[in-house]
């Protein structure tokens, strides 16, 4: 799946308050660029499961008959990729962690259908030297 601005080498820096000194890097790449990794704290998932609703559903389904970008599902799918790494950023913040590297993201549908969508993302937590 292709995601604009390449986010399989795109480096996150997200805050939960406003203390700059909070951030937590989150990354695809296995290594921070100009930062060494000095303990790494395990490896962490995170799974979200988004259903998508029945004037979706059908939404969706006509964008697919006609053709073209379904705006619907993709706000779905981000919606569900932003929840599963909040999730992860929460779990490695927990454990006192500077970062998540090595990201993986992966998107399933389930459910009778397809009709809902899982997005599982996983990383290793590390602190930072």
């Amino acid at each position: 799946m292709k995601y604009a601005n390449n986010i399989y080498f795109r480096i996150y820096i997200r805050s939960k308050s406003i203390n700059p000194y909070a951030n937590m890097i989150v990354t695809t790449t296995p290594t921070i660029e100009g930062r060494t990794v000095r303990t790494y704290l395990g490896v962490i998932s995170s799974e979200t499961i988004i259903g998508a609703n029945f004037i979706k559903d059908m939404l969706g389904g006509l964008r697919d008959f006609f053709g073209g970008r379904s705006s619907t599902y993709e706000k779905v799918m981000e919606e569900a990729k932003e929840s599963a790494l909040r999730e992860l950023e929460d779990k490695a913040r927990a454990m006192g962690a500077d970062a998540v590297i090595g990201i993986d993201l992966d998107f399933e549908t389930i459910g009778a259908n397809g009709s809902m969508l899982m997005v599982s993302a996983s990383g290793t937590a590390v602190k930072l030297a």
